[in-house]
């Protein structure tokens, strides 16, 4: 995306004071929110309407309240081959979150609502999936992965590496793991390395490694 593009938005979320909220924090920040709407039906027509760079998501949502708008944000992403979903919510839901996840290895997040301590954290967040990356709350690529423990080539991964992998699925480069983990980037290396082996990610010039390594390890 060209530097300097104003980055059009659409935000679902069923609570109308978070929605405007949301509404007044990006709008301040120089984005353009296209539409703002309180159910799944709503986001489908935005999404259409508008085509927005970047889908602002809750996971539960009329009508049912349940896990609508984290399922009209899979189907939206398999209809409209542009667009990025960040999904922005309190509960982590693990059948959805690994389609949304599958799908494609770009432009897709999943923050949890309490867990953001920062307003630059979520900005953040949402600029870096617009732009084709990913950003994963740790405790959703933890609660995934124990939704996929089970599968034989993922569960060869040390407790070490599945560490360095949860940062990996935050967009944290090799510096700000080791810091994180207090180790040398010596030893980041060692373990991404050891992580594309037992994931069989072999070097390739058309494939973000890193990203697909934590869909890998998601979806089996």
């Amino acid at each position: 995306m060209d530097a300097g593009t104003t980055l059009r938005v659409v935000i679902a979320e069923d609570s109308a004071v978070l929605r405007d909220g949301l509404v007044t924090l990006l709008a301040g920040r120089g984005f353009d929110v296209v539409a703002a709407v309180g159910d799944a039906p709503g986001l489908r027509k935005a999404v259409l309407d508008h085509r927005p760079d970047v889908a602002v998501v809750d996971v539960r949502m009329p009508p049912t309240h349940t896990d609508d708008g984290l399922r009209a944000a899979v189907e939206l992403r398999r209809e409209v081959p542009d667009l990025r979903v960040l999904v922005f919510s309190q509960y982590v839901e693990t059948r959805y979150a690994s389609e949304l996840l599958a799908d494609r290895a770009d432009g897709v997040g999943y923050l949890l609502k309490d867990r953001v301590a920062h307003v630059g954290e979520f900005v953040d967040a949402v600029r870096r999936v617009a732009g084709g990356g990913t950003a994963l709350d740790p405790e959703v690529v933890t609660q995934l992965f124990g939704a996929t423990r089970k599968r034989d080539a993922l569960a060869e991964l040390t407790p070490r590496e599945r560490e360095v992998l949860a940062l990996m699925a935050e967009g944290r480069s090799n510096t700000a793991i080791a810091g994180e983990l207090v180790v040398s980037g010596r030893a980041v290396e060692k373990h991404v390395a050891n992580i594309f082996t037992k994931l069989d990610l072999p070097p390739s010039d058309a494939d973000h490694r890193r990203v697909l390594a934590v869909l890998r390890y998601l979806n089996g």
